[in-house]
Protein backbone atom coordinates (compact mmCIF):
# COMPACT_ATOMS: atom_id res chain seq x y z
CA UNK A 1 0.00 0.00 0.00
CA UNK A 2 1.37 3.42 -0.96
CA UNK A 3 1.97 6.26 1.47
CA UNK A 4 -0.78 8.22 -0.27
CA UNK A 5 -3.34 5.49 0.37
CA UNK A 6 -2.21 5.19 4.01
CA UNK A 7 -2.97 8.89 4.46
CA UNK A 8 -6.31 8.69 2.66
CA UNK A 9 -7.39 5.79 4.87
CA UNK A 10 -7.07 8.03 7.94
CA UNK A 11 -9.01 11.06 6.69
CA UNK A 12 -12.33 12.17 5.24
CA UNK A 13 -13.08 15.16 3.05
CA UNK A 14 -15.59 17.66 4.45
CA UNK A 15 -17.18 20.04 1.94
CA UNK A 16 -18.99 23.05 3.39
CA UNK A 17 -21.59 24.48 1.00
CA UNK A 18 -22.87 27.88 2.13
CA UNK A 19 -24.84 30.05 -0.32
CA UNK A 20 -25.39 33.64 0.81
CA UNK A 21 -27.59 36.18 -0.94
CA UNK A 22 -25.49 39.16 -2.01
CA UNK A 23 -28.28 41.77 -2.15
CA UNK A 24 -26.45 43.51 -4.99
CA UNK A 25 -27.28 44.37 -8.57
CA UNK A 26 -25.22 45.82 -11.38
CA UNK A 27 -25.18 49.60 -11.45
CA UNK A 28 -26.43 50.82 -14.84
CA UNK A 29 -25.77 54.09 -16.61
CA UNK A 30 -29.42 55.12 -16.25
CA UNK A 31 -29.07 54.77 -12.48
CA UNK A 32 -26.71 57.74 -12.44
CA UNK A 33 -27.60 61.40 -12.59
CA UNK A 34 -24.83 63.12 -14.54
CA UNK A 35 -24.14 66.81 -14.82
CA UNK A 36 -24.26 68.43 -18.24
CA UNK A 37 -21.17 67.53 -20.26
CA UNK A 38 -20.24 64.60 -18.04
CA UNK A 39 -19.03 61.46 -19.78
CA UNK A 40 -18.67 57.93 -18.48
CA UNK A 41 -15.66 55.83 -19.53
CA UNK A 42 -16.36 52.96 -21.95
CA UNK A 43 -17.11 49.52 -20.48
CA UNK A 44 -13.82 48.05 -21.71
CA UNK A 45 -12.02 50.66 -19.62
CA UNK A 46 -14.03 50.74 -16.41
CA UNK A 47 -17.16 49.18 -14.93
CA UNK A 48 -19.78 50.94 -12.87
CA UNK A 49 -19.77 48.41 -10.07
CA UNK A 50 -22.89 47.42 -8.12
CA UNK A 51 -25.65 48.86 -5.95
CA UNK A 52 -26.84 47.49 -2.62
CA UNK A 53 -30.49 46.59 -2.27
CA UNK A 54 -30.58 46.55 1.53
CA UNK A 55 -28.44 47.11 4.61
CA UNK A 56 -25.48 44.66 4.43
CA UNK A 57 -25.61 44.24 8.21
CA UNK A 58 -28.80 42.20 7.69
CA UNK A 59 -26.69 39.51 6.02
CA UNK A 60 -23.72 39.54 8.42
CA UNK A 61 -25.09 36.62 10.46
CA UNK A 62 -24.84 34.30 7.46
CA UNK A 63 -21.24 35.27 6.72
CA UNK A 64 -20.37 34.77 10.39
CA UNK A 65 -21.85 31.26 10.44
CA UNK A 66 -20.02 30.30 7.25
CA UNK A 67 -16.68 31.44 8.70
CA UNK A 68 -17.40 29.60 11.94
CA UNK A 69 -18.00 26.39 10.00
CA UNK A 70 -14.65 26.82 8.27
CA UNK A 71 -12.88 27.45 11.58
CA UNK A 72 -14.37 24.26 13.04
CA UNK A 73 -12.95 22.23 10.17
CA UNK A 74 -9.57 23.99 10.33
CA UNK A 75 -9.14 23.35 14.04
CA UNK A 76 -8.59 19.66 13.37
CA UNK A 77 -8.09 19.53 9.61
CA UNK A 78 -6.47 21.32 6.69
CA UNK A 79 -7.72 22.69 3.36
CA UNK A 80 -7.89 20.31 0.42
CA UNK A 81 -9.68 20.38 -2.97
CA UNK A 82 -12.03 23.17 -1.97
CA UNK A 83 -12.91 21.45 1.30
CA UNK A 84 -11.15 20.22 4.41
CA UNK A 85 -9.26 17.01 5.10
CA UNK A 86 -10.26 15.91 8.62
CA UNK A 87 -8.97 12.89 10.60
CA UNK A 88 -11.51 10.07 10.74
CA UNK A 89 -11.30 10.14 14.54
CA UNK A 90 -12.49 13.77 14.59
CA UNK A 91 -15.19 13.49 11.90
CA UNK A 92 -18.06 12.84 14.32
CA UNK A 93 -17.23 15.89 16.41
CA UNK A 94 -16.94 18.06 13.30
CA UNK A 95 -20.29 16.95 11.90
CA UNK A 96 -21.97 17.59 15.28
CA UNK A 97 -20.76 21.18 15.20
CA UNK A 98 -21.74 21.62 11.55
CA UNK A 99 -25.24 20.32 12.36
CA UNK A 100 -25.50 23.02 15.02
CA UNK A 101 -24.43 25.69 12.52
CA UNK A 102 -26.94 24.36 9.98
CA UNK A 103 -29.69 24.82 12.58
CA UNK A 104 -28.55 28.36 13.40
CA UNK A 105 -28.38 29.18 9.70
CA UNK A 106 -31.91 27.88 9.08
CA UNK A 107 -33.28 29.97 11.95
CA UNK A 108 -31.50 33.11 10.75
CA UNK A 109 -32.74 32.46 7.21
CA UNK A 110 -36.37 32.21 8.34
CA UNK A 111 -36.09 35.48 10.29
CA UNK A 112 -34.41 37.25 7.37
CA UNK A 113 -37.03 36.16 4.84
CA UNK A 114 -39.84 37.17 7.19
CA UNK A 115 -38.41 40.68 7.46
CA UNK A 116 -37.09 41.00 3.91
CA UNK A 117 -39.76 43.41 2.57
CA UNK A 118 -39.41 45.65 5.60
CA UNK A 119 -35.62 45.66 5.25
CA UNK A 120 -35.86 46.81 1.63
CA UNK A 121 -38.30 49.59 2.58
CA UNK A 122 -36.00 50.75 5.37
CA UNK A 123 -33.12 50.91 2.89
CA UNK A 124 -35.11 53.05 0.47
CA UNK A 125 -36.13 55.38 3.30
CA UNK A 126 -32.48 55.73 4.25
CA UNK A 127 -31.59 56.66 0.64
CA UNK A 128 -34.70 58.53 -0.61
CA UNK A 129 -32.92 60.13 -3.59
CA UNK A 130 -32.10 56.70 -4.99
CA UNK A 131 -35.25 54.87 -3.94
CA UNK A 132 -36.25 54.48 -7.57
CA UNK A 133 -33.16 52.59 -8.70
CA UNK A 134 -33.39 50.37 -5.61
CA UNK A 135 -37.05 49.53 -6.19
CA UNK A 136 -36.43 48.59 -9.83
CA UNK A 137 -33.82 46.00 -8.81
CA UNK A 138 -35.61 44.36 -5.87
CA UNK A 139 -35.71 40.54 -5.95
CA UNK A 140 -38.75 38.57 -4.83
CA UNK A 141 -38.74 36.76 -1.50
CA UNK A 142 -39.04 33.44 -3.33
CA UNK A 143 -35.88 34.15 -5.34
CA UNK A 144 -33.95 35.28 -2.26
CA UNK A 145 -34.97 32.07 -0.48
CA UNK A 146 -33.20 29.99 -3.13
CA UNK A 147 -30.00 31.97 -2.57
CA UNK A 148 -29.74 31.37 1.15
CA UNK A 149 -28.68 27.83 2.06
CA UNK A 150 -26.21 25.91 4.21
CA UNK A 151 -25.20 22.27 3.86
CA UNK A 152 -22.15 20.06 4.11
CA UNK A 153 -20.94 16.74 2.76
CA UNK A 154 -18.53 14.17 4.21
CA UNK A 155 -16.89 11.75 1.77
CA UNK A 156 -13.98 9.34 1.72
CA UNK A 157 -11.20 9.81 -0.82
CA UNK A 158 -9.40 6.88 -2.42
CA UNK A 159 -7.10 6.24 -5.35
CA UNK A 160 -9.06 4.77 -8.28
CA UNK A 161 -8.16 1.25 -9.33
CA UNK A 162 -7.99 2.11 -13.02
CA UNK A 163 -6.67 5.53 -13.90
CA UNK A 164 -3.89 6.91 -16.10
CA UNK A 165 -0.56 7.05 -14.31
CA UNK A 166 -0.32 10.77 -14.91
CA UNK A 167 -3.62 11.41 -13.15
CA UNK A 168 -2.64 9.25 -10.18
CA UNK A 169 0.62 11.18 -9.88
CA UNK A 170 -1.31 14.45 -9.87
CA UNK A 171 -3.51 13.24 -7.02
CA UNK A 172 -0.51 11.94 -5.10
CA UNK A 173 1.13 15.33 -5.56
CA UNK A 174 -1.94 17.01 -4.05
CA UNK A 175 -1.88 14.61 -1.10
CA UNK A 176 1.83 15.28 -0.66
CA UNK A 177 1.16 19.01 -0.37
CA UNK A 178 -1.15 18.51 2.64
CA UNK A 179 1.83 18.71 4.99
CA UNK A 180 2.90 22.06 3.55
CA UNK A 181 -0.64 23.41 3.81
CA UNK A 182 -0.90 22.26 7.42
CA UNK A 183 2.34 24.00 8.46
CA UNK A 184 1.19 27.17 6.67
CA UNK A 185 -2.09 27.23 8.59
CA UNK A 186 -0.24 26.64 11.86
CA UNK A 187 2.04 29.57 11.04
CA UNK A 188 -0.93 31.87 10.46
CA UNK A 189 -2.40 31.01 13.87
CA UNK A 190 0.98 31.38 15.58
CA UNK A 191 1.57 34.78 13.97
CA UNK A 192 -1.77 36.01 15.29
CA UNK A 193 -0.87 34.74 18.75
CA UNK A 194 2.48 36.56 18.70
CA UNK A 195 1.07 39.84 17.41
CA UNK A 196 -2.12 39.95 19.45
CA UNK A 197 -1.20 38.31 22.75
CA UNK A 198 2.56 38.09 23.29
CA UNK A 199 4.55 40.92 21.74
CA UNK A 200 5.24 43.76 24.17
CA UNK A 201 3.64 41.92 27.11
CA UNK A 202 5.40 41.56 30.44
CA UNK A 203 2.86 39.02 31.64
CA UNK A 204 -0.09 37.09 30.24
CA UNK A 205 -2.85 34.89 31.60
CA UNK A 206 -3.31 31.23 30.72
CA UNK A 207 -6.25 32.13 28.48
CA UNK A 208 -3.84 33.88 26.14
CA UNK A 209 -2.24 30.52 25.41
CA UNK A 210 -5.34 28.77 24.12
CA UNK A 211 -4.12 29.13 20.52
CA UNK A 212 -0.98 27.14 21.38
CA UNK A 213 -3.08 24.29 22.76
CA UNK A 214 -5.27 24.33 19.64
CA UNK A 215 -2.13 24.31 17.46
CA UNK A 216 -0.83 21.36 19.45
CA UNK A 217 -4.07 19.41 19.05
CA UNK A 218 -4.23 20.07 15.31
CA UNK A 219 -0.63 18.96 14.78
CA UNK A 220 -1.19 15.85 16.90
CA UNK A 221 -4.31 14.87 14.97
CA UNK A 222 -2.57 15.31 11.60
CA UNK A 223 0.82 13.91 12.63
CA UNK A 224 0.51 11.13 10.02
CA UNK A 225 0.95 13.76 7.29
CA UNK A 226 4.59 14.45 8.18
CA UNK A 227 7.14 12.52 10.25
CA UNK A 228 8.52 15.81 11.65
CA UNK A 229 5.29 16.67 13.44
CA UNK A 230 5.60 14.29 16.42
CA UNK A 231 8.75 15.87 17.92
CA UNK A 232 7.24 19.34 17.49
CA UNK A 233 4.16 18.18 19.41
CA UNK A 234 6.46 16.84 22.12
CA UNK A 235 8.15 20.24 22.34
CA UNK A 236 4.80 21.95 22.82
CA UNK A 237 3.78 19.35 25.42
CA UNK A 238 6.94 20.07 27.40
CA UNK A 239 6.11 23.78 27.32
CA UNK A 240 2.47 23.32 28.34
CA UNK A 241 3.59 21.10 31.19
CA UNK A 242 5.39 24.08 32.71
CA UNK A 243 2.32 26.34 32.74
CA UNK A 244 1.23 26.99 36.35
CA UNK A 245 -2.27 25.98 37.41
CA UNK A 246 -3.11 29.53 38.42
CA UNK A 247 -1.72 33.03 38.29
CA UNK A 248 -0.07 35.04 35.54
CA UNK A 249 2.80 33.92 33.33
CA UNK A 250 5.89 36.11 33.12
CA UNK A 251 9.69 36.14 33.10
CA UNK A 252 11.68 33.34 31.50
CA UNK A 253 8.59 31.16 30.99
CA UNK A 254 6.90 33.92 29.00
CA UNK A 255 10.07 34.29 26.91
CA UNK A 256 10.04 30.55 26.19
CA UNK A 257 6.39 30.78 25.14
CA UNK A 258 7.18 33.68 22.82
CA UNK A 259 10.16 31.82 21.35
CA UNK A 260 8.04 28.72 20.71
CA UNK A 261 5.27 30.78 19.09
CA UNK A 262 7.82 32.52 16.86
CA UNK A 263 9.19 29.13 15.83
CA UNK A 264 5.70 27.89 14.93
CA UNK A 265 5.09 31.12 12.99
CA UNK A 266 7.74 30.08 10.45
CA UNK A 267 6.82 26.87 8.55
CA UNK A 268 10.37 26.20 7.35
CA UNK A 269 11.90 26.57 10.79
CA UNK A 270 9.20 24.42 12.35
CA UNK A 271 10.03 21.62 9.90
CA UNK A 272 13.76 22.08 10.52
CA UNK A 273 13.18 21.94 14.27
CA UNK A 274 11.30 18.64 13.96
CA UNK A 275 14.00 17.27 11.65
CA UNK A 276 16.70 18.28 14.12
CA UNK A 277 14.96 16.58 17.02
CA UNK A 278 14.60 13.40 14.98
CA UNK A 279 18.28 13.54 14.07
CA UNK A 280 19.14 13.82 17.78
CA UNK A 281 17.30 10.56 18.41
CA UNK A 282 19.13 8.74 15.60
CA UNK A 283 22.20 7.68 17.67
CA UNK A 284 19.91 6.09 20.27
CA UNK A 285 18.05 4.16 17.60
CA UNK A 286 21.32 2.98 16.07
CA UNK A 287 22.60 1.78 19.44
CA UNK A 288 19.45 -0.30 19.85
CA UNK A 289 20.34 -2.29 16.72
CA UNK A 290 22.68 -5.09 17.86
CA UNK A 291 23.46 -6.10 14.31
CA UNK A 292 24.93 -2.67 13.49
CA UNK A 293 27.27 -2.64 16.50
CA UNK A 294 28.19 -6.27 16.33
CA UNK A 295 27.66 -6.65 20.10
CA UNK A 296 25.72 -9.37 21.82
CA UNK A 297 23.99 -7.60 24.71
CA UNK A 298 23.28 -10.83 26.55
CA UNK A 299 27.01 -11.65 26.57
CA UNK A 300 28.12 -8.13 27.51
CA UNK A 301 25.75 -7.70 30.44
CA UNK A 302 24.71 -10.74 32.42
CA UNK A 303 21.08 -10.89 33.53
CA UNK A 304 21.92 -10.96 37.24
CA UNK A 305 24.25 -7.95 36.87
CA UNK A 306 21.98 -5.78 34.73
CA UNK A 307 20.00 -2.92 36.20
CA UNK A 308 16.97 -1.06 34.79
CA UNK A 309 18.14 1.47 32.25
CA UNK A 310 16.60 3.45 29.42
CA UNK A 311 19.51 2.71 27.09
CA UNK A 312 21.18 -0.70 26.56
CA UNK A 313 24.39 -1.11 28.53
CA UNK A 314 26.81 -0.72 25.66
CA UNK A 315 30.45 0.25 26.19
CA UNK A 316 30.84 3.94 26.98
CA UNK A 317 33.43 4.38 24.26
CA UNK A 318 30.97 3.24 21.60
CA UNK A 319 28.24 5.64 22.76
CA UNK A 320 30.66 8.56 23.14
CA UNK A 321 32.16 8.03 19.72
CA UNK A 322 28.73 7.80 18.13
CA UNK A 323 27.56 11.08 19.67
CA UNK A 324 30.78 12.96 18.92
CA UNK A 325 30.94 11.88 15.31
CA UNK A 326 27.29 12.60 14.50
CA UNK A 327 26.98 16.16 13.13
CA UNK A 328 23.19 15.98 13.37
CA UNK A 329 23.43 15.52 17.14
CA UNK A 330 26.07 18.11 17.91
CA UNK A 331 24.54 20.73 15.60
CA UNK A 332 20.92 20.06 16.59
CA UNK A 333 19.81 23.65 16.69
CA UNK A 334 22.43 25.21 14.36
CA UNK A 335 20.80 27.34 11.69
CA UNK A 336 17.14 26.68 12.50
CA UNK A 337 16.62 30.36 13.17
CA UNK A 338 18.74 31.74 10.31
CA UNK A 339 16.97 34.39 8.24
CA UNK A 340 17.92 36.17 5.07
CA UNK A 341 16.69 39.53 6.38
CA UNK A 342 19.28 41.26 8.56
CA UNK A 343 16.58 43.16 10.41
CA UNK A 344 15.29 39.91 11.96
CA UNK A 345 18.63 38.41 12.99
CA UNK A 346 18.56 39.78 16.52
CA UNK A 347 15.04 38.47 17.17
CA UNK A 348 15.79 35.02 15.72
CA UNK A 349 19.00 34.71 17.76
CA UNK A 350 17.10 35.55 20.93
CA UNK A 351 14.39 32.97 20.24
CA UNK A 352 17.05 30.36 19.45
CA UNK A 353 18.90 31.10 22.68
CA UNK A 354 15.76 30.64 24.76
CA UNK A 355 14.89 27.29 23.17
CA UNK A 356 18.51 26.10 23.19
CA UNK A 357 19.01 26.93 26.87
CA UNK A 358 15.80 25.12 27.74
CA UNK A 359 16.71 22.08 25.61
CA UNK A 360 20.21 21.75 27.04
CA UNK A 361 18.93 22.17 30.59
CA UNK A 362 16.42 19.38 30.10
CA UNK A 363 19.09 17.11 28.63
CA UNK A 364 21.43 17.69 31.60
CA UNK A 365 18.80 17.04 34.26
CA UNK A 366 16.95 14.06 32.82
CA UNK A 367 18.51 12.94 29.55
CA UNK A 368 17.69 9.28 29.85
CA UNK A 369 14.18 9.72 31.25
CA UNK A 370 13.17 12.23 28.58
CA UNK A 371 14.38 10.03 25.77
CA UNK A 372 12.19 7.26 27.16
CA UNK A 373 9.26 9.63 27.48
CA UNK A 374 9.68 10.96 23.91
CA UNK A 375 9.82 7.49 22.45
CA UNK A 376 6.68 6.44 24.32
CA UNK A 377 4.91 9.59 23.23
CA UNK A 378 5.75 9.06 19.59
CA UNK A 379 4.36 5.56 19.82
CA UNK A 380 1.03 6.67 21.28
CA UNK A 381 -1.89 6.84 18.84
CA UNK A 382 -2.84 10.34 17.68
CA UNK A 383 -5.33 12.03 19.96
CA UNK A 384 -7.56 14.75 18.48
CA UNK A 385 -9.29 17.19 20.77
CA UNK A 386 -12.95 17.60 19.93
CA UNK A 387 -13.52 20.79 18.02
CA UNK A 388 -16.11 23.33 18.97
CA UNK A 389 -16.96 26.99 19.11
CA UNK A 390 -15.37 29.61 21.34
CA UNK A 391 -17.80 28.90 24.15
CA UNK A 392 -16.65 25.30 24.27
CA UNK A 393 -13.11 26.49 24.99
CA UNK A 394 -14.33 27.73 28.37
CA UNK A 395 -15.38 24.25 29.44
CA UNK A 396 -13.51 21.89 31.74
CA UNK A 397 -11.90 20.24 28.71
CA UNK A 398 -9.13 22.84 28.73
CA UNK A 399 -7.97 21.54 32.08
CA UNK A 400 -4.73 23.49 32.29
CA UNK A 401 -6.39 26.78 31.59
Amino acid sequence: MTQTQLILDQVVLVKVDATIYGARKKLNKEDLVLADGSKLPPEDLASLGSKRLLDPDRLSVFNRLKKEAERICLRVGTRFLGGFIVPVAAAAQVTTELDRIAGDFAQARAEFLAGYDAAVQDWMVKHPEFAGIIEKAIDSVALVATRLAFDYLVVSVALPEQMPTQEIERLESKIGSLSEQMFHEIAVDANLLVEQSLLGKEQVTRNALRPIKRIRDKLDGLSFLDHRVAPVVATIDDLLGKIPNRGTIEGSLLQEILATAMLLADPDKTRQHGEGLLAAQAPVLENDADVDLGIDVEETVKPEESEPSVLPAYPASVITETAENDPDFTDLFDGIFDDELDSELATDDWALEVLLDNHQSDLQTSHGVEEDHDSNHAADPATVTACGDEEADDSDQDYWF
